[in-house]
């Protein structure tokens, strides 16, 4: 996956350093020389020292290649033209900071996937937001070493089964089964169904292997 950043500060800079970890190709945007350069010394990954909001800075960026853009400066003004902007290169996933609550109505007047003010703009949930799609809903809890995920069960081999057959494990408990839009506290003897939607207790650091496990 390719991801374009603007912006170095914290945010910026954590989510690139995520992103770099688990895989990802990344470049970095930024107009502040010192900025660009303490990035570059960091990242493991292109760093363009120019304003997102000029064409041929983006084009650089090869941002006609890009799966998604986010716009993490603290600015709205300058977020929300460069989104603009980056829509008419048809990126398929454009995430915008939004620091003033009362922008966000602007954000999502002008097309943009997913406004996110700032008590979301932790660069995990970020991480989260670009690589794991098939997640309905997530929730961090404790210090970050489990989640609370609602998904849809898709995996064939589960569906028939009980629950007690499959949870909990030592990475996972299922911990929830939404039905008929009513949450029910799953018994050991209850039967999965195809299309369910569930809420699984999940280890952090096995998170991608159980969203495979059940969505795939």
């Amino acid at each position: 996956m390719y991801v374009v950043i603007l912006g170095s500060g914290r945010v910026g800079l954590n989510l690139a350093s995520f992103l770099i970890s688990d895989g990802q190709d990344v470049t970095l945007i930024e107009s502040d020389a010192e900025l660009c350069s303490k990035a570059a010394s960091e990242l493991d990954s292109l760093v363009i020292c120019g304003n997102g909001t000029d064409i041929k800075t983006l084009k650089e960026a090869n941002i006609e290649d890009a799966d998604v853009f986010v716009a993490a400066t603290g600015n709205d003004e300058v977020n929300l033209l460069t989104c603009v902007l980056v829509k008419g290169f048809n990126v398929p996933k454009i995430i915008a900071r939004v620091s003033d609550y009362t922008h966000k109505k602007a954000f999502k007047s002008a097309g943009i996937d997913f406004a996110i003010s700032p008590e979301l703009t932790a660069a995990s949930y970020l991480e989260k937001i670009i690589l794991r799609p098939k997640i309905a809903d997530l929730v961090v809890l404790g210090r970050g070493d489990a989640e609370l995920l609602d998904l849809t069960l898709k995996n064939k081999s589960f569906i028939g089964k009980k629950i007690g057959e499959i949870s909990p494990t030592k990475k996972y408990i299922i911990v929830a089964v939404f039905e008929n839009g009513n949450i029910n506290i799953p018994m050991q003897d209850d039967v999965l169904k195809e299309g369910s939607k569930i809420s699984i207790l999940v280890k952090t650091k096995y998170i991608k292997d159980i969203i495979e496990l059940f969505t795939d």
